[in-house]
């Protein structure tokens, strides 16, 4: 081995391990996490026909009622195109409609429909037995500190003000 090749432990790289110091472990762990609880989560939705891109729509129509597309997909972190495709997938389920924006006629408003906050209500219904197995592995009391600690990370007190 030549001695002007760096020698690093593997230790100091980024792991998603137990332990991992790195100061990409976090993240790493997060990731881990989301697509655990993601994969979970659309078993509850698949037999309501809807995905959790459909389902991130309808949190935030149920939220904040009525909001434009270009909003949604900022929410949603999903492009101009894909929150197309969302909203016209939800609009052939009968879960949301467009409608005008008064004063405007370029925009459309998405509103979720009455059958959108039924599937909406059937969504978590279906998704409690699965949450519960999520968090199956925590001790009593864990569950509300893990939530309530991703809360803080997700929504810093710096964004609210």
């Amino acid at each position: 081995m030549s001695d002007d090749v760096p020698h690093h432990s593997t230790a100091a790289r980024a792991t998603d391990r137990p332990g991992d110091a790195s100061p990409f472990a976090l993240g790493l762990l997060l990731r881990r996490v989301h697509w655990r609880v993601a994969t979970v989560m659309s078993e509850a939705l698949r037999p309501l026909g809807i995905e959790l891109r459909h389902f991130a729509v309808l949190i935030e129509l149920v939220n904040y009622g009525p909001t434009v597309q270009r909003d949604l997909a900022a929410a949603t972190g999903t492009d101009k195109a894909g929150i197309m495709r969302i909203v016209d997938d939800l609009e052939s389920k009968g879960l949301a409609v467009r409608k005008a924006v008064p004063g405007d006629r370029r925009v459309r408003a998405v509103e979720i429909t009455p059958r959108g906050l039924e599937l909406f209500d059937s969504a978590h219904e279906a998704a409690e037995p699965l949450a519960e197995r999520l968090v199956a592995e925590l001790g009593r009391g864990e569950p509300e500190q893990l939530t309530d600690l991703l809360t803080r990370l997700a929504h810093p007190a710096d964004d609210e003000a």
